[in-house]
């Protein structure tokens, strides 16, 4: 065989597989979340935006923030469930994306699932816990030894 002889071309089946698709299992979860991702980051920056002008710009600024400050926004219906949404998302946000990382780097199933277990319990806790803080806070208790804040009224 001379040097000047071409060589036949080879398969590429053997170098690389096909992807196989499962259609049985095949479902719309993981577009929805990576959709999701996207959908709530735009909403995320709006809300948290909107929150630090409010604490930081408006008024004294950063000197103002203390526990009158959050007792007064909080008085208020609308800073409540925007409160609310910005932990929502960002609870919701952030695990989604920690559940790609486990997904994307977790090689056990065992421990891919203990992970993701670990994960969601403590995003649920974290939500709850953020929403009974948001929704059951009272920042005059009947009883307490404070100056009345302007929203604190007087029995």
């Amino acid at each position: 065989m001379s040097s000047n002889s071409i060589a036949a071309p080879r398969s590429n089946s053997a170098q690389s597989p096909k992807y196989k698709r499962n259609k049985a299992s095949h479902s719309s979860f993981e577009m929805i979340a990576w959709l999701f991702m996207r959908l709530s980051g735009v909403v995320l920056i709006v809300l948290i935006f909107g929150h630090l002008f409010v604490n930081l710009m408006v008024g004294e600024g950063i000197h103002a923030i203390d526990f009158g400050f959050v007792a007064g926004k909080w008085s208020d219906p609308f800073w409540q469930i925007w409160d609310l949404a910005m932990l929502w998302l960002a609870m919701l946000h952030g695990s989604n994306g920690v559940r790609t990382i486990i997904n994307d780097y977790a090689e056990r199933d065992g421990t891919r699932m203990t992970l993701k277990a670990v994960l969601y319990v403590a995003s649920t806790v974290i939500i709850v816990l953020g929403t009974l803080v948001i929704f059951t806070f009272d920042p005059c208790p009947p009883g307490a030894v404070i100056d009345l804040p302007s929203f604190c009224t007087v029995p």
